[in-house]
């Protein structure tokens, strides 16, 4: 097959399914390297609720050195996990709402994708009540006056408008944030293991009087990223690859580094910063922390990294995956610029200094849902379609993914019952959401949803007209309704003008 053909003769309109951003990105629409890709990744992973889940190890009576060690691997552990999701962004240069109508169906892909949307503006709400609280102290400094809520709306609307101006600028932002986030986190250790050593107290020893189990922390942890271990794809889309390699190492090696060493190492470290934080002062919040032993200038550069920090992690992990997925729910009326600022309403309203004070029940419930989502796609993804799949179907309203009513009954109640039965034991969700939700779905596919719709990439397994990055060629919209797969010699002219293909 000549990869510069339409895959179908005649794909038809389905312009209720398609925006631009939504469509795959092309080989010559990835900009971002390995580097890049890792500062965003140390951007994201420095977040002050980060500190919060070290902080509950040590109170929870598990020493400073297995906290750090802990949270280390369980993030190590989500970050292998976000490999396999990253492939659906590198291979098709697919979004994770767009994706998900393959295992739910083109209308029940909004069932599990809002759901993944929401609990993102909430996190965006959450990062920018913290950044809102050190600016309102910056303001205090050379203003005088105190208003976190003024800072509050002022602050989101920043966030706002930096993400609208597309992924460039986010990975600008985090080049900048990423070492003055680092210098934070040197500055709060040295001068928090010196308060501590005032108070007599050695952070290697001490231990908290609460009882919590290594298996609870380990959980939380790999809970606390489990939305972005199924929505990875929204950022992989945008990341360099080798056209033509089937080797996955050498097709995601772009990917590596920030998964398996700038994640957990940074993730273990600011948490680790949290719990000595909290053993030296009783307080695991670095802002509050830094007012109280910051001076002058000083304070105030201290706080507008922690600024930088909220900032650069709302960008990339929430306001963007946040805002696809409102455009998947209604592409005719949602463009991307429209979609960032409902996120950024929506977690603005969402009286995030509530879910702060509850973060861990939340992580639990959050996790429990997420979880069996990221089960099913890996079991769609890999077990099924094996990595081959229809994607301009998947912009199609009555195609091959429209199911029942446009519903895939074999997601939606393998979501529905084990994100429910994970929630009931909401400590340990994930490890019982993922397998379950991926057993329940191949299982209701076999039995049930592919005698009764059959999937063709599926009934013809390794077939190269359903893959893309592999094979050296991108998926192409076309304004005539239907989709091509352009090599990478074609892909300029391809974005000059589809319809001439």
């Amino acid at each position: 097959m000549n990869p510069s053909e339409p895959i179908t003769p005649d794909m038809g309109r389905s312009e209720a399914l398609i925006e631009e951003s939504i469509l795959p990105t092309s080989l010559n629409q990835r900009p971002i390297g390995m580097l890049g890709y890792a500062w965003i990744w140390v951007g994201i992973a420095v977040i002050i609720a980060t500190y919060s889940l070290g902080a509950g190890g040590v109170a929870g009576g598990i020493p400073l050195a297995k906290v750090i060690a802990v949270i280390a691997m369980a993030n190590l552990v989500i970050g292998a996990f976000m490999l396999l999701t990253a492939d659906i962004g590198t291979e098709h240069g697919l979004s994770f709402a767009v994706y998900l109508r393959a295992p739910f169906g083109v209308r029940g892909t909004h069932l599990p994708a809002l759901s993944r949307g929401v609990v993102a503006a909430m996190w965006f709400g959450i990062q920018t009540y913290l950044g809102a609280l050190a600016l309102n102290g910056i303001g205090q400094y050379f203003l005088g006056f105190e208003s976190w809520i003024l800072w509050y709306v002022v602050f989101a609307a920043l966030q706002v408008a930096n993400t609208a101006m597309g992924i460039k600028s986010v990975e600008r932002l985090a080049t900048l944030a990423a070492p003055a986030i680092i210098a934070i986190s040197v500055w709060m250790y040295f001068t928090l293991e010196g308060v501590a050593q005032t108070e007599g107290i050695n952070i290697w020893t001490w231990q908290g009087v609460d009882q919590m189990s290594i298996a609870v922390l380990f959980v939380s942890n790999m809970a606390f990223w489990s939305t972005l271990a199924i929505d990875i794809p929204n950022l992989t889309r945008f990341l360099q690859v080798e056209p033509g390699t089937r080797s996955f190492m050498r097709r995601n090696r772009n990917v590596f580094l920030a998964q398996l060493v700038a994640l957990p190492v940074t993730q273990g470290l600011i948490a680790g910063i949290g719990a000595v934080s909290f053993i030296a002062t009783g307080n695991w919040n670095p802002v509050e922390v830094i007012q109280g032993q910051g001076q002058g200038v000083s304070l105030v550069l201290l706080l507008a990294l922690v600024v930088l920090a909220q900032w650069s992690t709302n960008n990339s992990a929430n306001l963007i995956p946040s805002a696809l997925t409102f455009i998947n729910f209604a592409p005719r009326v949602i463009n991307y610029k429209m979609a960032v600022v409902i996120a950024g309403i929506v977690g603005t309203l969402c009286m995030p200094w509530m879910l702060l004070d509850n973060l861990f029940v939340f992580l639990g419930y959050c996790g429990a849902f997420l979880s069996a989502i990221g089960g099913i796609m890996i079991g769609d993804y890999y077990l099924l379609r094996r990595r081959c799949l229809n994607v301009p179907a998947l912009y199609q309203v009555d195609g091959q993914f429209s199911y029942a009513n446009g519903f895939n009954p074999a997601g939606v109640i393998a979501w529905l019952v084990a994100g429910a039965l994970a929630a009931w034991y909401a400590q340990y969700a994930i490890l019982i959401g993922f397998p379950l939700g991926l057993m329940l779905y191949v299982l209701l596919m076999k039995i049930w949803v592919l005698p009764r719709h059959p999937q063709p990439e599926i009934d013809t397994p390794g077939d190269d007209a359903y893959l893309a990055t592999s094979v050296g060629v991108s998926w192409a919209y076309r304004h005539d309704g239907g989709f091509t797969r352009v090599d990478a010699g074609h892909l300029d002219q391809a974005r000059k003008g589809r319809e001439d293909i």
